[in-house]
């Protein structure tokens, strides 16, 4: 049961990430791939701070600026530079590589005696509980804080300049800089992410980003499904069901584990479960034509 609880606790987790590849692939219509460089930015700044004595609440803003900066710096390649928007990610998840590699100053870190958000919460005697709670509040608080945002002017805004940018232009509204500010919430949200899982695990390493794009991917993805098959139009609703992807993407992963499959074909069956989940409703469309 605790190897379910502990997959589920890394799925909240990774409820940031997922939030931040809704704004930047369903809103926006943008492949990020500053996701990869922007988590362990979070990560790497967090557990460089905690081991400075730094306290956990003065570290999270610091964290959701570094995010908000790598977020804003590929949107300000793409917009002004005109690069393609997946290679401005690229270029930028490049370059963190190395700034995340200077910031660490080793290839890893350990987070065992320092004072972390979860140790906020002692409701139980049960440690993985007591971390379950402390991370279903704060995901109902993004969740709250995304989801107003985007009922907001500026964020019917940000929804438009995704869905007709030529339209949104003409209404006087700068797209540019909408894009830029949408890809800085984004990855300030994936940064976050990386806050909570480097402390949940106890250590940074530097390559703990590698392909983590693919989590808010496929989270995405089978949110996105659930969404069109209930016809769900709420955008708190949409917001929740993004994160029960996440929810649903890592309790696949771990029954995956727990049925013997090699830890080593992890990234394998992670890409084949995002390939099913992505191909299965248009097979089912052919079909049924």
């Amino acid at each position: 049961m605790d190897f379910y609880l502990t997959a589920i606790l890394q799925s909240l987790c990774f409820a940031g990430i997922a939030l931040g590849i809704f704004i930047s692939m369903k809103i926006f219509k943008i492949p990020d791939i500053t996701t990869d460089g922007s988590y362990t930015l979070g990560a790497v700044i967090t557990g460089t701070l905690l081991s400075h004595k730094l306290p956990v609440l003065a570290t999270y803003p610091i964290i959701m600026i570094s995010g908000a900066v790598a977020g804003a710096l590929t949107g300000l390649i793409h917009t002004k530079l005109k690069v393609n928007a997946l290679l401005s990610g690229i270029i930028v998840m490049t370059g963190l590589y190395s700034i995340n590699l200077t910031i660490l100053g080793r290839s890893n870190l350990p987070l065992l005696d320092v004072e972390t958000v979860y140790g906020f919460t002692n409701w139980s005697t049960n440690s993985i509980l007591n971390s379950l709670f402390l991370l279903l509040i704060f995901t109902s608080l993004l969740i709250s804080i995304v989801g107003y945002l985007l009922k907001t002017d500026f964020g019917l805004a940000m929804r438009a300049t995704g869905n007709s940018e030529t339209m949104i232009r003409a209404l006087g509204v700068n797209t540019d800089r909408m894009k830029i500010i949408g890809l800085a919430i984004s990855n300030s949200l994936v940064a976050t992410s990386g806050f909570l899982m480097g402390q949940l695990q106890g250590f940074v390493d530097i390559s703990m980003g590698i392909g983590i794009v693919i989590v808010g991917l496929g989270s995405v993805i089978i949110a996105e499904t659930i969404i069109n098959w209930l016809n769900i139009t709420s955008v708190w609703f949409s917001l929740l069901i993004v994160v029960f992807g996440a929810v649903i993407f890592q309790l696949v992963l771990a029954f995956t584990l727990s049925v013997g499959i090699d830890a080593t074909l992890l990234k394998l069956v992670t890409s084949v479960f995002v390939l099913l989940i992505v191909s299965l409703p248009r097979i089912s469309f052919n079909k049924a034509v």
